[in-house]
C-alpha cells in the first residue's frame, strides 16, 4: 500500500549563498495546494465571532462555573450567550465611561473563570488591547508589563489585587482604575486612592454605564486584539501583538482540519477551561468554541481536583499540557495495577490486541468495540464519559503516554505545535493515524513551511532527512514585538518567522520536533529554560567550580552535575566532624544536600522562579576536561556530550527525586 503523504510542496528548495544557510522545500498542507480558503465575507474581528454565535445560539449554554455548597464545588451553573452578551455590553460601557478608547490597552490578571472571558469580550467589542497578565513570568513582571503597555484599566480577581497594588508608585502614570472580579475592602480603596487611582468591585463598575449608552466601534483585521507577553529566555518579558486576522485564520484553518477528518466541533461541544487564558493555546481555542456556539466550563482552580471537575463537567474536548496528561496516565497505570491478577491480565490482553489493531490501520472506534464495552469503557467514564478529542501542546508528549491514551481512552489523542508568535496551532496530529504518535502531525491549512539549515549544529533541510530550524509564514503571524522592532527583525525574515525550534520532516509529511537552536528548551508543564544563564548564576555559588544544568521537556524539573570546591567541601566535612577524602566526600549524600542548599540560597538571592531551580544534584570529583570530549577547545561546553557521558547518573536522579 503507498505511503500516504499529508504534505505538498509548493516552492522549490534553496541552495545557501551570502552567508545564508540552505532551505528545503516549502511544503503546505494538501487540503489547500491551490491556495489557502478565505475567511467567512463579513468576519473582520473577535468581536464577529461572538456576535454572530449570540445571534444563533442566544439560548446555549456558555460560561459555566461550579457553585459552592457547604465549601464544597457543586454542579455548574450556567450563562447563556444571550447572558454573557448584555453582560459584556454592560462592561463595555463602564469601560468606556472610564475614559479607555478604542486602541487603549487593558490588563486581566487572574485565573479562567466568566469574568474573565465578558472581560475579554468587552475588549474586542470596543477594540481595546487585551493584555493578560501572570505572574509565571517572574518577580516583577506584572509591573513590567503595565507599564511597558501603559496599561491604563485591569481586570483582577479578588486574590490578586494586592500584587497589582504592590506595582505602585512605578505604574502610578499609567494605571488609574483596578476593576476586581469580586468584592474590594476599604483599604484596598484607600490604597489605590494614595496613587491617584480607582477600584472598583465587579458590581459597583457594573454600575458606572448605567443609563449610559455608546456606539461600539468598527474594527479591521489588521487591528491588534491582544498583546501577550512571553517570557524571554534572557531579559525582560516579549510583548507578542496579536491581530484579529491571527485569530480569525487560526480557528479557520482548525475548522477546516477538523471538517477534513469528520471531527469538527459543534454547538454540542464541552470544553474544560483550566489552561491559563493568559497564554495563546487556550485563548484560541476558547475562540474557537465560542463560534461554534458551544459551552465552556471553568475548573475550580485546583488542579489536584481536575478530575473531579472533569467527572462532573463531562467535557467533549479536552485541552492539556504533558503534563497533566502524565498525571492522568500515572493515575490509570496505578489503578489498574492494584486490580487484582484477573482484571490486570485481562486489561493487558484487551490493550494488545487493541493497539495491534489500531497499529494496522483501524480506527480506534472499529478496533476493538467489545474491549471497550466490558474493559476501556470504564476509563471512558472515570473522564466523564463523553471525551472524544485531547489536543496535547506547549510542550513533547512522550511516546508511551500518547499510545496509551489513545488506546485505553476511546478518544482521538493528538499533538500539536505552534507559538504564541504563530498564534498557536502551527501544526497538528491527525486522529487514528498511528505513524503520527511522537510526531506534531501535518502543518494546518493556514500556514507555509520550510526547515532552514542549521550548519553550526549539524542539521541539512536539503538532505535525503531533512532536517532544520522551522520556518513559518502565513495570515496567523504575530504583528511583531510591541516596542521592540530590533526583536521582530531578528525574527521576521521576508515574511517568515524562524521558531528556533529544529524540525525532522517524517516521510509522510508529519514533522518531529529534535531539538532548540539555541540551548534552551522547554520543561514538560510548557516553561522556557536557558541553561546558559542559569548556569552562570548558579556559578556564583562559591563552594562550586563547575556546574552543568539539565532538563529536558518531558520532565516538570531540573537536575545539575557539579564540580565541587575541593577547598570549600574538604572546609565543611571538618567543620561537621565528616571524613574521608574528596573523591568519598563526593559520594557522601550529606555533601550533596549541602551543595543543593547553596544552589538554592542562590536561586532565592537572584530570584530565580519556581522551575528554575535545582532539584538534585550529582557531584563528580573530576572536573569537566577535553580528554572526556566535554569541553570544546576554547572551553564551551559539549552539551550533547555530557547528556552522553552523564545518561545514567541523570536516569537516577530523575527516579530518585519524583
Amino acid at each position: 500500500m503507498a505511503e500516504k503523504k499529508w504534505i505538498v510542496e509548493i516552492e522549490k528548495a534553496k541552495e545557501a549563498k551570502h552567508g545564508r544557510p540552505s532551505v528545503g522545500p516549502v511544503y503546505r498542507n494538501v487540503l489547500v495546494k491551490d491556495g489557502f480558503r478565505p475567511l467567512d465575507q463579513g468576519l473582520e474581528s473577535c468581536w464577529d465571532l461572538f456576535s454572530e454565535s449570540v445571534k444563533k445560539y442566544p439560548n446555549n449554554r456558555m460560561l459555566g462555573e461550579r457553585e459552592t455548597v457547604n465549601g464544597k464545588a457543586g454542579k455548574y451553573v450556567w450563562l447563556t450567550y444571550k447572558e454573557v452578551h448584555d453582560l459584556v455590553l454592560q462592561v463595555g460601557v463602564s469601560l468606556r465611561s472610564c475614559g479607555v478608547e478604542q486602541g487603549g490597552r487593558c490588563g486581566i490578571y487572574g485565573a479562567n473563570c466568566s469574568n474573565w472571558v465578558v472581560s475579554m469580550q468587552a475588549c474586542n467589542a470596543h477594540g481595546l488591547y487585551c493584555v493578560p497578565l501572570y505572574d509565571t513570568l517572574g518577580a516583577g513582571a506584572v509591573e513590567y508589563i503595565i507599564c511597558h503597555a501603559e496599561i491604563s484599566l485591569v481586570f483582577v480577581e479578588e486574590n490578586k489585587i494586592s500584587e497589582v497594588l504592590k506595582t505602585f508608585p512605578n505604574a502610578k502614570k499609567y494605571l488609574k482604575t483596578l476593576v476586581s472580579f469580586g468584592k474590594v475592602t476599604f483599604e484596598q480603596k484607600e490604597v489605590a486612592g494614595n496613587f491617584g487611582a480607582k477600584i472598583y468591585s465587579w458590581n459597583d463598575f457594573l454600575l458606572l454605564g448605567l443609563n449610559k449608552q455608546v456606539d461600539i466601534p468598527t474594527k479591521k483585521k489588521t487591528d491588534i486584539c491582544t498583546i501577550m507577553y512571553t517570557s524571554g529566555t534572557t531579559g525582560d518579558p516579549k510583548g507578542v501583538m496579536i491581530s484579529n486576522e491571527s485569530v480569525l485564520s487560526i480557528v479557520s484553518g482548525v475548522n477546516h482540519h477538523l471538517e477534513s477528518i469528520n471531527e469538527e466541533f459543534s454547538e454540542t461541544d464541552v470544553y474544560l477551561s483550566y489552561l491559563p487564558l493568559a497564554h495563546i493555546f487556550d485563548r484560541v481555542i476558547e475562540e474557537l468554541f465560542i463560534s461554534k456556539g458551544a459551552s465552556i466550563g471553568f475548573w475550580h482552580k485546583d488542579i489536584k481536583q481536575l478530575i473531579d471537575d472533569i467527572k462532573e463537567l463531562k467535557p467533549t474536548v479536552l485541552c492539556a499540557v504533558p503534563r497533566v496528561l502524565d498525571r492522568i496516565y500515572s493515575g490509570l497505570v496505578e489503578k489498574i495495577s492494584s486490580s487484582g491478577v484477573i482484571k490486570h491480565a485481562l486489561f493487558n490482553l484487551a490493550y494488545s490486541y487493541k493497539l495491534r489493531n489500531m497499529s494496522k490501520g483501524y480506527k480506534h472506534v472499529e478496533a476493538a468495540p467489545v474491549f471497550d464495552k466490558i474493559v476501556f469503557s470504564k476509563v471512558k467514564e472515570g473522564l466523564g464519559g463523553k471525551l472524544r478529542l485531547f489536543l496535547s501542546g506547549a510542550a513533547p508528549l512522550s511516546s508511551n503516554v500518547e499510545t496509551f491514551l489513545r488506546v485505553v481512552t476511546c478518544a482521538h489523542v493528538l499533538q500539536g505545535y505552534g507559538l504564541t508568535e504563530t498564534c498557536a496551532g502551527s501544526f497538528v496530529a491527525r486522529p487514528d493515524e498511528m505513524s503520527m504518535v511522537g510526531t506534531v502531525g501535518q502543518p494546518l491549512p493556514v500556514v507555509d513551511v520550510c526547515l532552514e539549515s542549521v550548519p553550526e549544529m549539524g542539521y541539512d533541510a536539503v538532505a535525503s532527512t531533512p532536517r532544520g530550524e522551522i520556518c513559518i509564514r502565513g495570515k496567523c503571524l504575530f504583528t511583531g514585538y510591541y516596542k521592540r522592532e530590533d526583536l521582530t527583525k531578528e525574527v521576521l525574515v521576508d515574511g517568515w518567522f524562524h521558531t528556533g525550534d529544529v524540525g525532522e520532516w517524517q516521510s509522510d509529511g508529519s514533522l518531529k520536533i529534535i531539538d532548540r537552536k539555541k540551548n534552551i528548551f522547554k520543561l514538560s508543564q510548557g516553561e522556557y529554560i536557558s541553561v546558559e544563564n542559569l548556569e552562570s548564576i548558579y556559578s556564583l555559588a562559591y563552594n562550586i567550580d563547575a556546574i552543568w544544568v539539565y532538563g529536558n521537556s518531558y520532565e516538570s524539573f531540573l537536575v545539575a552535575v557539579v564540580n565541587p570546591s575541593v577547598e570549600a567541601l574538604e572546609h565543611w566535612a571538618e567543620a561537621n566532624g565528616i571524613a574521608g577524602d574528596f573523591k568519598s566526600l563526593c559520594e557522601n549524600p550529606k555533601a550533596k544536600a549541602y551543595i543543593l542548599g547553596e544552589l538554592n540560597k542562590i536561586g532565592k538571592e537572584k530570584k530565580l522562579k519556581g522551575f528554575e531551580f535545582v532539584k538534585d544534584v550529582h557531584l563528580d570529583p573530576i572536573p569537566f576536561d577535553m580528554e572526556r570530549d566535554l569541553l570544546t577547545p576554547t572551553y564551551k561546553k559539549k552539551r550533547a556530550q555530557f547528556f552522553k557521558y552523564y545518561k545514567n547518573v541523570i536516569e537516577d536522579m530523575y527516579k530518585t527525586s519524583k
